[in-house]
């Protein structure tokens, strides 16, 4: 359905992302799954999202996961089954709520049946085609086909044996040796991605993220890489070509359904080319994930967002954290608040409760930029980064590959109750939460800020009902206001303006007829430091 105005619901929409395995426990294994989401879609009604995007819940070995997928048309056990998947959808559409799906196109599990039959069938196998299976480099073919680096630390490629245990080819994959990569310039691929995709618009999900979604296309000859000209895995022009596919399948189905992708580019406007009117309808902003808490380096990423984004037309997307990324309240509460993968931090020093200011200011900022906002499950809640998960109980294969681990942003949530599991599992359950929870988060159940005025969870209750209600917010425009130094106002016409001081002063507000929202305590009509404030203005 569109919105009242007829724009596509997904322009200025409030997308919540579940995590399935630390959502909630509906079985008692300790293992999130869909009955937990189904027993808890009152939470996402009562915070006012638009949809819910669901990481990947097919059958895997789960390697990574689940990000290793071995059938792409079903539900791993472990979360439920396809008919509990329907109702899920069937629900959540009574509540209001879209749903949409993770699919992971540039790699497969290495238990998919097409690997499977690849390996078995020995050099010769035409399942092999769909893959990167090459001869090794050296006399012997001992040294892998290139120099590529996997995206999880180490090589990217591993070395079969035949069929008569000899020494065989290498396959390619850019994340865990579980997860070969898929040849997309086979048909074969391609047709059968576009049936996936229609398998689920069929049940009738409202969007797909598409994960990866740079990576797909290789460089026919798989050169070295050298730091000093761009990655060579991507074709891109090819690239263009499937999500043109796939937009034309996506477009054919009622609904205004959404393909989202994630896009990991440094420059905004490669970034942006994705979102072309017969490509990807919006893309997550990373640029504006791994910001710094910096008023310039904001503005900045605002503007080159916005101004990438009008060029085709499409919305602009906001997000502080994912399942990928250390917690906003950890980063913001530390002396670098800038956020990649080759700087995971564990064990620096972090001030949370100037991490939780700056988070609830980031939130309203977030939620009053022009487009759509992502919220990851918990960060409504002021979770921060678990660091201390012992080594043995970490399950994250980059944090084997590369020490830098995503564990600590995937740590079950917490409902209810003075000790874990929280009410993250039901009343006899057979195992504890698959990731320890911290004692301190008893503060930070929904439970307990449910009804408490100054709580995170009810600054984000009442920042998407005002966001729903508000003519001049969700997808538009915006015109930077007059400020101090180290200040970012900026106004949403008609009559709307958000101004966030991120300076070590407080500062007076700007003339304004009342105050909507603060993410805290206002002195007078001065706003402090790390503070964000709604306003009403003529």
């Amino acid at each position: 359905m569109s919105t009242a105005d007829g724009d596509p619901w997904w322009r200025g929409a409030v997308i919540y992302q579940v995590y399935p395995r630390s959502f909630a426990d509906g079985g008692g294994d300790g293992v999130g799954d869909i009955a937990g989401i189904r027993a808890h879609l009152d939470h996402l009604s009562a915070l006012g999202v638009d949809a819910i995007w669901l990481s990947p819940w097919y059958p895997s070995p789960m390697a990574d996961a689940g990000y290793d997928v071995s059938d792409y048309r079903d539900i791993d056990p472990i979360f439920g089954t396809l008919a509990e998947a329907e109702a899920l959808i069937e629900e959540a559409h009574a509540a209001n709520i879209r749903i949409i799906v993770d699919v992971v196109p540039n790699h497969c599990s290495d238990a998919h049946p097409w690997f499977q039959a690849a390996l078995a069938g020995g050099p010769d196998a035409p399942e092999r085609d769909l893959f990167w299976f090459r001869p090794g480099r050296g006399p012997n073919g001992d040294e892998p086909p290139n120099n590529w680096r996997s995206e999880f630390g180490g090589g990217t490629w591993t070395r079969t044996t035949n069929p008569d245990g000899t020494p065989g080819d290498w396959y390619l994959h850019l994340f865990s040796p579980e997860q070969p990569d898929l040849n997309w310039d086979h048909p074969k691929v391609r047709a059968e991605f576009e049936s996936i995709l229609r398998f689920w618009l069929d049940r009738g999900v409202d969007g797909v993220r598409i994960d990866s979604a740079a990576l797909l296309l290789k460089h026919p000859a798989l050169p070295d890489h050298h730091d000093d000209r761009p990655s060579p895995y991507v074709d891109l022009d090819e690239v263009h070509d499937v999500y043109r596919s796939w937009r034309r399948i996506t477009d054919g189905y009622p609904g205004d359904r959404i393909l989202i992708g994630e896009v990991w580019l440094p420059d905004t406007r490669r970034f942006a080319d994705y979102l072309r009117p017969d490509e990807l309808h919006t893309a997550f902003n990373f640029e504006f994930l791994g910001c710094a808490w910096d008023p310039d380096l904001l503005r900045a990423c605002v503007d080159a967002t916005l101004e990438a984004h009008a060029l085709v037309g499409a919305p602009a997307t906001w997000v502080l954290s994912n399942h990928d990324v250390t917690r906003h309240v950890t980063r913001y509460g530390r002396a670098d608040t800038t956020f990649s993968f080759a700087k995971k931090r564990q064990g620096v020093v972090t001030d949370l409760e100037l991490g939780t200011r700056r988070a609830r200011a980031g939130a309203l900022l977030t939620l009053s930029l022009p487009g759509a906002t992502y919220v990851y499950q918990g960060e409504e809640l002021g979770l921060w980064e678990v660091e201390d998960i012992p080594e043995a109980l970490r399950q994250d294969p980059m944090w084997a590959r590369s020490g830098h681990g995503r564990d600590g942003c995937r740590v079950p949530l917490p409902w209810s109750g003075d000790a874990a599991p929280f009410g993250f599992s039901p009343a006899g359950a057979t195992s504890p939460p698959w990731l320890p929870q911290p004692a301190d988060w008893k503060d930070r159940t929904v439970q307990a800020q449910t009804g408490d005025p100054h709580s995170m969870l009810e600054l984000y209750r009442d920042a998407i009902r005002i966001r729903r209600t508000e003519p001049s917010l969700g997808d538009g425009t915006l015109r930077w206001l007059p400020a101090p130094d180290g200040v970012l106002a900026f106004a949403r016409d008609p009559g709307f303006a958000c101004v966030v001081n991120l300076s070590t002063g407080s500062v007076v507000l700007p003339e304004h007829r009342s105050c909507l929202l603060a993410s805290g305590p206002l002195d007078g009509e001065l706003l402090p430091p790390d503070t964000a404030v709604w306003l009403r203005i003529d």
